[in-house]
């Protein structure tokens, strides 16, 4: 499963073997929520040096279906994309649907009641159904439906979605077992399961969940909930706490992250893995990064806390609608080597964008998936 070669301060550097490749770690999963990297083929997202996508559950049940996806034999050759897959269990789009318009479901015991956004129909989305989906999808690595509660929740009901997320979570793992037995897989051959650590921004609520979940078993722990206040501040030392309550030996997820800053603060603190729709959600809009500096050395997390990153950060955000990149005849980043700054200069990038050219924005989305491939790279190399 997970092999750690090198540890410097809380910071992990190693390897993560699923049954479709190993995975250096630390590493970052763009969202290919619909089976999609929306606008990027499944080539140029390898050529960036993307390992491993990220499909949901919750989105791929209502379309095309599981079972289409399970006749094309499974979501890699669905989408024509050879690496490793992670499903989200769709727990949290789920609870936020209902959390926007209590008709369209309720949170039950059983599972998560709604209706589609799709047709209106009625569904049942059960922790034993929500792993047999992602049995049905093929995926690699699948997570266990939880209940996640905003941070800003009355403590009570935090705590009651902790004690339910442990429920749920056994009875995941149950179904997990039956499908692993069902399908003639063996330790080699199956997904990995990861279970998720709620609990908000209490760390007694969030050493209950990672205990409750660490006594049942899993291959893989995430960071559930949000990493930031109401106002926006990084929960440092929730983020930090919640690392510290997974096993060692164990990989640790954390799941929606998310900015660059925010991956270099949870990795320092022990976090191996990321996703986030961030990187190609923003290249379509015209948002690109590049790199201004240095990533913070890791020496800082001796004290296991999050640090502080320099005033001056690693990073700047361009938008390449501003009017100063219409002449601007060198490329985005230098010190880039993706198609974009190989190939072009933020002129005609800007160019694109003004003129509605579908090519800006692939261009872009590309470029940001090399500059966090890059990114992870770097903080690979920083720990051995």
């Amino acid at each position: 499963m997970l092999s750690i070669d090198h540890i410097v301060g809380k910071a992990r550097s190693g390897m993560l073997r699923t049954r479709a490749g190993e995975i250096p770690v630390p590493f970052f999963m763009p969202d290919a929520t619909r089976a999609a990297v929306r606008g990027v083929t499944p080539e140029e997202i390898r050529n960036a040096g993307t390992p491993a996508l990220v499909v949901n559950t919750y989105h791929l049940m209502l379309a095309p279906g599981e079972g289409l996806i399970a006749q094309a034999g499974g979501i890699r050759p669905f989408m024509g994309w050879s690496g490793p897959v992670l499903s989200d269990s769709g727990g949290y789009q789920v609870y936020s649907l209902i959390h926007r318009n209590p008709e369209m479901g309720k949170i039950t015991e059983d599972g998560a009641e709604f209706r589609s956004v799709l047709d209106g129909s009625k569904r049942l989305l059960t922790p034993e159904r929500a792993i047999a989906i992602q049995f049905d999808l093929g995926v690699d690595m699948m997570v266990v439906l939880d209940d996640p509660r905003p941070n800003d929740a009355p403590r009570g009901e935090i705590a009651e979605a902790v004690e339910r997320s442990i429920r749920w979570a056994r009875r995941c793992r149950d179904e997990f077992e039956r499908q692993v037995a069902a399908r003639g897989l063996t330790e080699e051959t199956r997904p990995l399961l990861f279970g998720v650590v709620q609990g908000g921004p209490f760390p007694e609520l969030r050493t209950r969940c990672a205990e409750g979940l660490v006594e049942i078993g899993f291959d893989g722990y995430g960071f559930g909930g949000r990493h930031v206040d109401s106002e926006g501040n990084f929960l440092a030392d929730i983020v930090s706490h919640t690392a510290s309550v997974i096993p060692e030996e164990r990989v640790r997820f954390a799941l929606g992250v998310g900015t660059p800053e925010d991956i270099v603060r949870f990795h320092h603190v022990g976090w191996d893995m990321f996703d986030c729709v961030i990187p190609t959600r923003e290249g379509r809009h015209g948002r690109l990064f590049r790199r201004n500096g240095v990533i913070p050395r890791l020496e800082t997390a001796e004290t296991g806390h999050a640090p502080s990153l320099p005033e001056e950060s690693s990073y700047e955000t361009i938008n390449i609608n501003n009017g100063r990149f219409a002449e601007d005849f060198a490329p985005i980043d230098p010190g880039c080597d993706c198609p974009l700054c190989t190939n072009h200069s933020a002129a005609y990038l800007h160019h694109l964008f003004r003129v509605s050219d579908p090519l800006g924005g692939r261009l872009a989305s590309i470029h940001n998936l090399r500059f966090y491939a890059r990114l992870m790279e770097t903080l690979r190399e920083e720990g051995r």
